[in-house]
Protein backbone atom coordinates (compact mmCIF):
# COMPACT_ATOMS: atom_id res chain seq x y z
CA UNK A 1 0.00 0.00 0.00
CA UNK A 2 1.90 2.99 -1.20
CA UNK A 3 1.97 6.53 0.77
CA UNK A 4 1.44 9.23 -1.18
CA UNK A 5 4.88 10.99 -1.28
CA UNK A 6 3.31 14.46 0.19
CA UNK A 7 1.55 12.28 2.89
CA UNK A 8 4.60 10.58 3.24
CA UNK A 9 5.97 10.32 6.94
CA UNK A 10 10.03 10.18 6.76
CA UNK A 11 12.55 10.24 9.37
CA UNK A 12 13.44 13.39 11.37
CA UNK A 13 16.22 11.68 13.39
CA UNK A 14 20.22 12.94 12.09
CA UNK A 15 22.55 10.81 10.48
CA UNK A 16 24.36 10.10 14.05
CA UNK A 17 20.98 9.30 15.83
CA UNK A 18 19.98 7.20 12.77
CA UNK A 19 22.91 5.08 13.03
CA UNK A 20 22.28 4.07 16.15
CA UNK A 21 19.06 2.65 15.39
CA UNK A 22 19.10 1.28 11.92
CA UNK A 23 17.86 4.31 10.14
CA UNK A 24 20.86 5.41 8.07
CA UNK A 25 19.35 4.87 4.82
CA UNK A 26 16.29 6.74 5.64
CA UNK A 27 18.42 9.86 6.13
CA UNK A 28 19.34 9.53 2.88
CA UNK A 29 15.62 8.89 1.10
CA UNK A 30 14.72 11.74 3.30
CA UNK A 31 17.76 14.06 1.66
CA UNK A 32 17.91 12.21 -1.69
CA UNK A 33 15.54 10.17 -2.75
CA UNK A 34 16.12 9.77 -6.34
CA UNK A 35 19.77 8.97 -5.30
CA UNK A 36 20.65 5.47 -7.01
CA UNK A 37 20.93 2.64 -4.35
CA UNK A 38 20.82 -0.20 -5.87
CA UNK A 39 22.06 -1.14 -9.78
CA UNK A 40 21.48 -4.87 -10.71
CA UNK A 41 20.40 -7.09 -13.32
CA UNK A 42 16.92 -6.89 -11.77
CA UNK A 43 16.61 -3.01 -12.09
CA UNK A 44 17.67 -0.08 -10.15
CA UNK A 45 16.69 0.67 -7.14
CA UNK A 46 16.70 4.85 -5.29
CA UNK A 47 17.08 4.90 -1.85
CA UNK A 48 13.70 5.86 -1.62
CA UNK A 49 12.29 2.48 -3.32
CA UNK A 50 14.43 0.79 -0.81
CA UNK A 51 13.42 2.68 2.33
CA UNK A 52 9.86 2.47 1.79
CA UNK A 53 10.02 -1.63 1.37
CA UNK A 54 12.08 -1.81 4.65
CA UNK A 55 9.46 0.13 6.65
CA UNK A 56 6.98 -2.53 4.68
CA UNK A 57 9.01 -5.93 4.85
CA UNK A 58 9.44 -4.39 8.69
CA UNK A 59 5.33 -3.95 9.40
CA UNK A 60 4.89 -7.32 7.38
CA UNK A 61 6.89 -9.52 9.63
CA UNK A 62 5.75 -7.60 13.23
CA UNK A 63 2.21 -8.31 12.06
CA UNK A 64 3.25 -12.00 11.51
CA UNK A 65 4.84 -12.20 15.30
CA UNK A 66 8.66 -11.67 14.35
CA UNK A 67 9.76 -9.24 17.44
CA UNK A 68 12.73 -7.91 18.60
CA UNK A 69 15.75 -10.08 19.27
CA UNK A 70 13.86 -12.84 16.68
CA UNK A 71 16.00 -14.58 14.24
CA UNK A 72 15.39 -14.38 10.68
CA UNK A 73 17.05 -16.43 8.07
CA UNK A 74 17.54 -15.14 4.48
CA UNK A 75 18.27 -17.46 1.51
CA UNK A 76 18.53 -15.11 -1.18
CA UNK A 77 21.07 -14.10 -4.32
CA UNK A 78 22.13 -10.22 -4.92
CA UNK A 79 19.46 -8.42 -5.69
CA UNK A 80 17.65 -5.56 -3.76
CA UNK A 81 15.23 -7.88 -1.72
CA UNK A 82 18.75 -9.27 -0.20
CA UNK A 83 19.10 -6.04 0.92
CA UNK A 84 15.53 -5.01 2.07
CA UNK A 85 15.88 -7.90 4.30
CA UNK A 86 19.18 -6.55 5.94
CA UNK A 87 18.21 -3.30 6.62
CA UNK A 88 14.76 -4.48 8.06
CA UNK A 89 16.33 -6.68 10.11
CA UNK A 90 19.15 -3.94 10.93
CA UNK A 91 15.55 -1.35 11.79
CA UNK A 92 13.52 -3.87 13.54
CA UNK A 93 16.00 -5.68 16.45
CA UNK A 94 16.07 -8.57 14.25
CA UNK A 95 18.96 -10.73 14.61
CA UNK A 96 19.58 -11.58 10.70
CA UNK A 97 21.64 -14.68 9.38
CA UNK A 98 22.34 -14.51 5.66
CA UNK A 99 22.52 -18.36 4.12
CA UNK A 100 24.65 -19.95 1.61
CA UNK A 101 22.92 -20.49 -1.10
CA UNK A 102 25.13 -23.29 -2.27
CA UNK A 103 24.20 -25.53 0.72
CA UNK A 104 21.85 -28.85 0.46
CA UNK A 105 18.75 -28.95 2.16
CA UNK A 106 20.19 -30.78 5.00
CA UNK A 107 22.83 -28.11 5.43
CA UNK A 108 19.98 -25.04 5.24
CA UNK A 109 17.99 -27.05 7.82
CA UNK A 110 20.52 -27.43 10.28
CA UNK A 111 21.17 -23.36 10.17
CA UNK A 112 17.78 -22.73 9.96
CA UNK A 113 16.94 -24.63 13.38
CA UNK A 114 20.06 -24.01 14.89
CA UNK A 115 19.63 -19.97 14.31
CA UNK A 116 16.36 -20.43 16.08
CA UNK A 117 14.78 -18.25 13.14
CA UNK A 118 11.29 -17.42 13.39
CA UNK A 119 10.96 -16.28 9.95
CA UNK A 120 12.75 -17.39 6.63
CA UNK A 121 13.00 -15.28 3.40
CA UNK A 122 14.28 -17.37 0.22
CA UNK A 123 15.17 -16.73 -3.40
CA UNK A 124 12.76 -18.66 -5.84
CA UNK A 125 15.77 -19.34 -7.51
CA UNK A 126 16.58 -21.83 -4.78
CA UNK A 127 12.92 -22.78 -4.27
CA UNK A 128 13.56 -26.73 -4.11
CA UNK A 129 16.06 -26.24 -1.22
CA UNK A 130 14.00 -24.10 0.57
CA UNK A 131 10.94 -25.77 0.63
CA UNK A 132 12.29 -29.12 1.34
CA UNK A 133 14.65 -27.32 4.26
CA UNK A 134 11.58 -26.02 6.21
CA UNK A 135 9.57 -29.02 6.19
CA UNK A 136 11.20 -30.63 9.35
CA UNK A 137 11.63 -26.82 10.61
CA UNK A 138 8.11 -25.73 12.36
CA UNK A 139 9.73 -23.00 14.35
CA UNK A 140 10.06 -20.76 10.94
CA UNK A 141 6.73 -20.71 10.40
CA UNK A 142 6.74 -17.37 8.45
CA UNK A 143 7.96 -17.82 5.34
CA UNK A 144 8.37 -15.29 2.29
CA UNK A 145 9.27 -15.95 -1.60
CA UNK A 146 10.94 -13.55 -3.79
CA UNK A 147 10.34 -13.58 -7.56
CA UNK A 148 9.42 -16.87 -8.60
CA UNK A 149 6.93 -19.03 -6.30
CA UNK A 150 7.97 -21.01 -3.80
CA UNK A 151 5.41 -24.12 -2.65
CA UNK A 152 4.07 -22.76 0.98
CA UNK A 153 5.90 -19.42 0.92
CA UNK A 154 4.02 -16.05 1.16
CA UNK A 155 4.84 -13.96 -1.85
CA UNK A 156 7.21 -11.63 -1.22
CA UNK A 157 5.60 -8.89 -3.91
CA UNK A 158 1.85 -9.23 -2.72
CA UNK A 159 2.98 -9.21 1.36
CA UNK A 160 4.56 -5.60 1.13
CA UNK A 161 2.47 -4.02 -1.19
CA UNK A 162 -0.56 -4.77 1.80
CA UNK A 163 1.62 -2.61 4.30
CA UNK A 164 2.30 1.00 4.48
CA UNK A 165 5.83 2.21 3.05
CA UNK A 166 5.97 5.43 5.97
CA UNK A 167 8.87 5.39 8.02
CA UNK A 168 8.53 3.40 11.28
CA UNK A 169 8.26 4.90 14.58
CA UNK A 170 9.63 2.87 17.21
CA UNK A 171 13.12 1.68 15.28
CA UNK A 172 15.46 -0.60 17.42
CA UNK A 173 19.12 -1.90 16.78
CA UNK A 174 19.13 -5.05 15.05
CA UNK A 175 22.33 -7.59 14.13
CA UNK A 176 23.73 -10.04 11.82
CA UNK A 177 24.49 -13.35 13.06
CA UNK A 178 26.34 -15.16 10.33
CA UNK A 179 27.52 -18.95 10.62
CA UNK A 180 30.91 -20.01 10.51
CA UNK A 181 32.38 -23.14 12.44
CA UNK A 182 35.34 -24.43 13.88
CA UNK A 183 37.78 -27.25 13.12
CA UNK A 184 35.08 -29.84 14.62
CA UNK A 185 31.25 -29.87 14.42
CA UNK A 186 28.32 -27.93 12.87
CA UNK A 187 28.89 -24.20 12.02
CA UNK A 188 27.88 -22.02 14.53
CA UNK A 189 26.91 -18.72 14.50
CA UNK A 190 28.78 -15.91 15.26
CA UNK A 191 26.44 -13.58 17.56
CA UNK A 192 27.62 -10.14 19.32
CA UNK A 193 25.59 -7.00 20.08
CA UNK A 194 23.76 -5.00 17.80
CA UNK A 195 26.58 -2.06 18.62
CA UNK A 196 29.42 -4.04 18.78
CA UNK A 197 30.51 -2.56 15.61
CA UNK A 198 31.03 1.19 17.47
CA UNK A 199 33.27 -0.55 20.01
CA UNK A 200 36.01 -1.82 17.33
CA UNK A 201 38.11 1.19 16.96
CA UNK A 202 40.42 -0.26 14.42
CA UNK A 203 37.50 -1.25 12.23
CA UNK A 204 36.02 2.32 12.54
CA UNK A 205 39.67 4.22 11.19
CA UNK A 206 40.16 2.01 8.90
CA UNK A 207 36.64 2.38 7.34
CA UNK A 208 37.46 6.00 7.99
CA UNK A 209 40.42 5.75 5.45
CA UNK A 210 38.32 4.56 2.82
CA UNK A 211 36.67 8.23 2.30
CA UNK A 212 33.28 7.24 0.90
CA UNK A 213 32.22 10.70 -1.04
CA UNK A 214 28.03 10.16 -0.58
CA UNK A 215 26.59 10.97 -3.89
CA UNK A 216 29.29 10.43 -5.96
CA UNK A 217 30.90 7.50 -5.22
CA UNK A 218 29.54 3.69 -6.55
CA UNK A 219 31.12 0.31 -5.19
CA UNK A 220 30.82 -2.72 -7.09
CA UNK A 221 29.87 -5.50 -5.90
CA UNK A 222 31.80 -8.67 -6.78
CA UNK A 223 31.17 -11.07 -3.98
CA UNK A 224 27.62 -13.32 -2.74
CA UNK A 225 26.45 -11.12 -0.29
CA UNK A 226 25.66 -14.05 2.60
CA UNK A 227 29.61 -13.84 3.06
CA UNK A 228 30.74 -11.69 5.75
CA UNK A 229 32.64 -9.44 4.00
CA UNK A 230 30.87 -8.19 0.97
CA UNK A 231 27.64 -7.86 3.39
CA UNK A 232 30.01 -5.33 5.22
CA UNK A 233 32.06 -4.17 2.83
CA UNK A 234 29.72 -3.90 0.05
CA UNK A 235 26.53 -3.73 1.35
CA UNK A 236 25.75 -2.22 4.49
CA UNK A 237 28.83 0.03 4.60
CA UNK A 238 28.19 2.28 1.41
CA UNK A 239 24.60 2.34 1.83
CA UNK A 240 24.44 3.62 5.25
CA UNK A 241 27.24 5.88 3.97
CA UNK A 242 24.46 7.24 1.14
CA UNK A 243 26.89 6.21 -1.57
CA UNK A 244 25.23 3.63 -4.59
CA UNK A 245 26.07 -0.01 -5.19
CA UNK A 246 26.50 -1.84 -8.45
CA UNK A 247 25.20 -5.34 -8.36
CA UNK A 248 26.93 -8.76 -9.51
CA UNK A 249 25.32 -11.93 -9.47
CA UNK A 250 28.17 -13.50 -10.13
CA UNK A 251 32.23 -13.11 -10.56
CA UNK A 252 33.29 -12.91 -14.23
CA UNK A 253 36.57 -10.90 -14.59
CA UNK A 254 35.40 -9.63 -18.11
CA UNK A 255 32.66 -8.05 -16.94
CA UNK A 256 34.14 -6.89 -13.52
CA UNK A 257 36.16 -4.61 -16.08
CA UNK A 258 33.34 -3.81 -18.22
CA UNK A 259 31.09 -2.40 -14.91
CA UNK A 260 34.14 -0.91 -13.58
CA UNK A 261 34.72 1.10 -17.14
CA UNK A 262 31.01 2.09 -17.45
CA UNK A 263 29.28 2.70 -14.24
CA UNK A 264 33.23 4.61 -13.16
CA UNK A 265 33.62 2.75 -9.91
CA UNK A 266 35.60 4.05 -7.28
CA UNK A 267 35.24 0.99 -4.69
CA UNK A 268 35.09 -2.48 -4.78
CA UNK A 269 36.27 -5.44 -2.66
CA UNK A 270 37.46 -8.70 -4.47
CA UNK A 271 39.47 -11.16 -3.04
CA UNK A 272 42.95 -13.06 -4.41
CA UNK A 273 41.80 -15.14 -7.25
CA UNK A 274 39.71 -12.74 -8.21
CA UNK A 275 42.68 -10.79 -8.86
CA UNK A 276 44.09 -14.13 -10.76
CA UNK A 277 41.46 -13.76 -12.91
CA UNK A 278 41.51 -10.34 -13.75
CA UNK A 279 45.78 -10.61 -14.50
CA UNK A 280 44.55 -13.74 -16.91
CA UNK A 281 42.85 -11.86 -19.18
CA UNK A 282 43.78 -11.24 -22.60
CA UNK A 283 46.18 -7.51 -22.12
CA UNK A 284 44.11 -6.18 -25.27
CA UNK A 285 40.72 -7.01 -23.35
CA UNK A 286 42.74 -5.49 -19.80
CA UNK A 287 44.13 -2.52 -22.16
CA UNK A 288 40.66 -1.35 -23.70
CA UNK A 289 38.98 -0.79 -20.35
CA UNK A 290 39.00 2.48 -17.83
CA UNK A 291 39.81 1.19 -14.03
CA UNK A 292 41.41 5.24 -13.69
CA UNK A 293 38.13 5.88 -11.38
CA UNK A 294 39.38 2.81 -9.46
CA UNK A 295 40.21 4.90 -5.31
CA UNK A 296 39.44 1.79 -3.02
CA UNK A 297 40.13 -1.94 -3.88
CA UNK A 298 39.44 -4.08 -0.54
CA UNK A 299 40.89 -7.23 0.15
CA UNK A 300 41.12 -10.03 2.22
CA UNK A 301 39.49 -13.38 3.13
CA UNK A 302 42.77 -15.35 2.37
CA UNK A 303 46.89 -14.04 2.05
CA UNK A 304 47.40 -12.74 -1.29
CA UNK A 305 50.69 -13.52 -3.22
CA UNK A 306 52.89 -11.09 -2.78
CA UNK A 307 53.62 -11.38 -6.76
CA UNK A 308 50.06 -11.00 -7.29
CA UNK A 309 49.38 -8.18 -5.71
CA UNK A 310 52.47 -6.21 -6.73
CA UNK A 311 50.88 -7.04 -10.68
CA UNK A 312 47.37 -5.50 -9.20
CA UNK A 313 49.58 -2.17 -7.83
CA UNK A 314 51.32 -1.78 -11.23
CA UNK A 315 47.98 -2.27 -13.09
CA UNK A 316 45.07 -0.31 -10.85
CA UNK A 317 47.97 2.14 -9.00
CA UNK A 318 48.09 2.09 -5.29
CA UNK A 319 44.62 1.80 -4.35
CA UNK A 320 44.40 -1.24 -2.97
CA UNK A 321 43.74 -1.93 0.57
CA UNK A 322 44.35 -5.41 2.91
CA UNK A 323 42.49 -6.30 5.99
CA UNK A 324 42.97 -9.02 8.19
CA UNK A 325 40.03 -9.97 9.95
CA UNK A 326 37.22 -12.37 10.54
CA UNK A 327 33.86 -12.61 11.12
CA UNK A 328 33.97 -13.35 15.03
CA UNK A 329 36.62 -9.92 15.24
CA UNK A 330 38.78 -7.30 13.56
CA UNK A 331 42.57 -7.40 13.43
CA UNK A 332 44.23 -4.52 11.12
CA UNK A 333 44.58 -3.33 7.57
CA UNK A 334 47.13 -2.08 5.82
CA UNK A 335 46.94 0.78 2.24
CA UNK A 336 48.90 -0.14 -0.89
CA UNK A 337 51.86 2.71 0.64
CA UNK A 338 52.88 0.96 3.42
CA UNK A 339 52.66 -2.54 1.57
CA UNK A 340 55.07 -1.26 -0.91
CA UNK A 341 57.22 -0.71 2.13
CA UNK A 342 56.64 -4.04 4.14
CA UNK A 343 55.56 -6.08 1.28
CA UNK A 344 53.92 -9.77 2.84
CA UNK A 345 52.37 -7.29 5.65
CA UNK A 346 48.72 -7.20 6.56
CA UNK A 347 49.08 -4.22 8.62
CA UNK A 348 50.58 -2.97 11.75
CA UNK A 349 47.69 -2.75 14.50
CA UNK A 350 47.28 -0.90 17.52
CA UNK A 351 49.50 -1.57 20.03
CA UNK A 352 48.34 -4.68 22.50
CA UNK A 353 45.67 -5.62 19.95
CA UNK A 354 47.60 -8.84 18.72
CA UNK A 355 49.96 -11.26 20.49
CA UNK A 356 51.93 -14.01 18.96
CA UNK A 357 51.99 -17.43 21.33
CA UNK A 358 53.05 -20.87 21.33
CA UNK A 359 51.04 -23.64 21.59
CA UNK A 360 50.93 -23.50 25.34
CA UNK A 361 49.24 -20.13 25.74
CA UNK A 362 53.18 -18.62 26.20
CA UNK A 363 53.50 -14.91 24.54
CA UNK A 364 56.19 -14.78 22.24
CA UNK A 365 58.86 -11.78 20.85
CA UNK A 366 58.67 -9.91 17.56
CA UNK A 367 59.83 -12.18 14.73
CA UNK A 368 58.92 -15.79 16.23
CA UNK A 369 56.33 -17.32 14.87
CA UNK A 370 53.01 -18.66 16.92
CA UNK A 371 49.14 -18.59 16.71
CA UNK A 372 47.74 -15.24 16.26
CA UNK A 373 45.61 -13.59 19.16
CA UNK A 374 43.50 -11.03 18.56
CA UNK A 375 42.15 -8.91 21.58
CA UNK A 376 38.34 -8.02 21.99
CA UNK A 377 37.72 -4.80 22.88
CA UNK A 378 35.22 -4.15 25.78
CA UNK A 379 31.29 -4.05 23.88
CA UNK A 380 32.49 -5.85 20.93
CA UNK A 381 33.11 -9.41 22.24
CA UNK A 382 31.52 -12.07 20.42
CA UNK A 383 29.74 -15.61 21.42
CA UNK A 384 28.90 -18.90 19.12
CA UNK A 385 25.29 -18.93 19.50
CA UNK A 386 24.51 -21.85 21.53
CA UNK A 387 27.73 -23.21 21.95
CA UNK A 388 29.51 -22.28 25.15
CA UNK A 389 32.65 -24.29 25.33
CA UNK A 390 33.42 -23.73 21.88
CA UNK A 391 33.44 -19.76 23.29
CA UNK A 392 35.44 -20.79 26.06
CA UNK A 393 38.28 -22.49 23.84
CA UNK A 394 38.45 -19.50 21.48
CA UNK A 395 39.13 -17.19 24.18
CA UNK A 396 41.70 -16.29 26.86
CA UNK A 397 42.12 -13.48 28.60
CA UNK A 398 40.65 -10.80 26.92
CA UNK A 399 42.02 -12.66 23.23
CA UNK A 400 40.68 -14.51 21.01
CA UNK A 401 42.04 -16.69 18.05
CA UNK A 402 41.32 -17.93 14.95
CA UNK A 403 43.94 -20.71 14.71
CA UNK A 404 46.36 -18.75 12.19
CA UNK A 405 49.86 -18.86 12.41
CA UNK A 406 51.83 -15.47 11.93
CA UNK A 407 54.31 -13.49 13.48
CA UNK A 408 55.03 -9.62 14.51
CA UNK A 409 58.49 -8.01 12.95
CA UNK A 410 60.32 -6.13 15.24
CA UNK A 411 58.82 -2.33 13.94
CA UNK A 412 55.08 -4.41 15.17
CA UNK A 413 53.84 -5.02 11.24
CA UNK A 414 51.32 -8.40 10.91
CA UNK A 415 52.50 -11.47 8.85
CA UNK A 416 49.95 -14.22 8.26
CA UNK A 417 52.19 -17.02 7.32
CA UNK A 418 49.32 -19.96 7.15
CA UNK A 419 45.94 -20.48 7.76
CA UNK A 420 44.75 -22.83 10.76
CA UNK A 421 45.61 -25.97 10.19
CA UNK A 422 42.55 -27.10 10.28
CA UNK A 423 40.22 -24.71 8.22
CA UNK A 424 40.80 -24.89 4.22
CA UNK A 425 40.43 -21.10 2.72
CA UNK A 426 39.36 -22.50 -0.42
CA UNK A 427 38.76 -19.46 -2.72
CA UNK A 428 38.35 -17.46 0.10
CA UNK A 429 35.36 -19.39 1.25
CA UNK A 430 36.30 -21.60 4.45
CA UNK A 431 35.96 -25.00 4.54
CA UNK A 432 35.74 -26.95 7.68
CA UNK A 433 37.33 -30.59 7.67
CA UNK A 434 35.38 -32.07 10.14
CA UNK A 435 31.94 -31.34 8.36
CA UNK A 436 33.11 -32.92 4.79
CA UNK A 437 34.70 -36.19 7.04
CA UNK A 438 31.43 -36.65 8.59
CA UNK A 439 29.80 -37.22 5.62
CA UNK A 440 32.90 -39.32 4.03
CA UNK A 441 32.33 -41.76 6.92
CA UNK A 442 28.98 -42.41 6.47
CA UNK A 443 30.42 -44.55 3.41
CA UNK A 444 30.51 -48.35 3.80
CA UNK A 445 33.97 -48.09 2.26
CA UNK A 446 35.71 -45.71 4.61
CA UNK A 447 37.19 -46.50 7.86
CA UNK A 448 38.37 -43.07 8.74
CA UNK A 449 39.05 -39.51 6.64
CA UNK A 450 41.05 -36.29 7.25
CA UNK A 451 40.10 -33.80 4.95
CA UNK A 452 42.97 -31.05 4.42
CA UNK A 453 43.74 -28.14 2.39
CA UNK A 454 46.83 -28.43 -0.04
CA UNK A 455 48.40 -25.50 -2.42
CA UNK A 456 46.33 -24.08 -5.73
CA UNK A 457 48.01 -21.93 -7.26
CA UNK A 458 44.17 -20.61 -8.06
CA UNK A 459 41.76 -21.01 -5.30
CA UNK A 460 44.91 -20.68 -2.82
CA UNK A 461 43.93 -24.21 -1.15
CA UNK A 462 42.18 -27.18 -2.61
CA UNK A 463 40.05 -29.81 -0.44
CA UNK A 464 41.62 -33.54 -0.63
CA UNK A 465 40.26 -36.01 1.25
CA UNK A 466 42.75 -38.26 2.76
CA UNK A 467 40.94 -41.86 3.64
CA UNK A 468 41.30 -44.76 5.25
CA UNK A 469 39.91 -47.69 4.10
CA UNK A 470 37.06 -50.13 5.60
CA UNK A 471 38.47 -54.07 5.87
CA UNK A 472 37.50 -55.79 2.49
CA UNK A 473 37.75 -52.56 -0.01
CA UNK A 474 40.64 -52.32 -1.78
CA UNK A 475 42.00 -48.39 -3.42
CA UNK A 476 40.65 -47.64 -7.26
CA UNK A 477 39.79 -44.39 -9.64
CA UNK A 478 36.09 -45.94 -9.47
CA UNK A 479 35.96 -45.63 -5.55
CA UNK A 480 37.69 -42.41 -5.57
CA UNK A 481 34.67 -40.92 -7.93
CA UNK A 482 32.64 -42.27 -6.01
CA UNK A 483 33.72 -41.17 -2.80
CA UNK A 484 33.61 -37.52 -4.54
CA UNK A 485 29.64 -37.97 -5.82
CA UNK A 486 28.85 -38.77 -2.42
CA UNK A 487 29.82 -35.73 -0.85
CA UNK A 488 28.22 -33.48 -3.68
CA UNK A 489 25.11 -35.48 -2.44
CA UNK A 490 25.16 -34.19 0.39
CA UNK A 491 27.04 -30.95 0.83
CA UNK A 492 27.23 -28.04 -1.24
CA UNK A 493 29.97 -27.97 -4.17
CA UNK A 494 32.60 -26.24 -2.86
CA UNK A 495 32.69 -27.91 0.31
CA UNK A 496 33.39 -31.36 -1.76
CA UNK A 497 37.00 -32.44 -2.30
CA UNK A 498 38.15 -32.13 -5.48
CA UNK A 499 40.30 -35.79 -4.82
CA UNK A 500 40.73 -38.20 -2.61
CA UNK A 501 44.16 -39.97 -1.26
CA UNK A 502 43.93 -43.57 0.27
CA UNK A 503 46.06 -44.45 2.91
CA UNK A 504 47.13 -47.34 4.83
CA UNK A 505 46.57 -45.80 7.91
CA UNK A 506 46.00 -41.98 9.24
CA UNK A 507 48.75 -40.78 12.07
CA UNK A 508 47.10 -39.98 15.39
CA UNK A 509 47.64 -38.08 18.86
CA UNK A 510 47.68 -40.15 22.19
CA UNK A 511 44.60 -39.23 22.44
CA UNK A 512 43.18 -41.44 19.51
CA UNK A 513 42.28 -38.05 17.70
CA UNK A 514 43.75 -37.63 13.97
CA UNK A 515 46.52 -35.45 14.06
CA UNK A 516 45.30 -33.04 11.21
CA UNK A 517 48.32 -30.93 10.89
CA UNK A 518 50.94 -33.95 10.01
CA UNK A 519 48.70 -35.49 7.92
CA UNK A 520 48.25 -32.28 5.89
CA UNK A 521 51.91 -31.60 5.78
CA UNK A 522 52.25 -34.66 4.66
CA UNK A 523 50.00 -34.69 1.32
CA UNK A 524 50.52 -30.86 0.84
Amino acid sequence: MRTPDDGLRRTTLDAEQAGLCGMSIAVTAREHPERLAIASRHGDRSYDFLNRRVNALVRALRARGVGTGDGVALLCGNRAEFAVAAFAALRAGWRLTPIHTELRSAELRYIIDDCEAQALIADGRFAEAAAEAVRCVPRASIRLGVGDPIHGFEPWDDVLAAEREDDIDDPVLGSQMPYTSGTTGQPKGVHRAPEAAIHQPGLVEFIRSLEHRPGVDLHLCTGPLYHTAPFVFSLSMPLNLGCSIVLMDQWDAARALTLIDAYRITHTHMVPVMFRRLLELPEDERAGRRVSSLRVVLHGSTPCPVDVKQRMIDWFGPVLYEYYAATEGWGCGIDSASWLEHPGSVGHPEAGHVEIRDFEGKVLPAGREGVIYLRTPPGADFRYFRDDAKTRATHSGGFFTLGDIGYLDADGWLHVRDRSADVINAGGVNVYPAEVDAVLVAHEAVADAATVGVHDDETGEAVVAVVELAEGWLESARLESDLVGFCRRQLATYKCPRSVVFAQGLPRMQNGKIYRRLVRDLYR
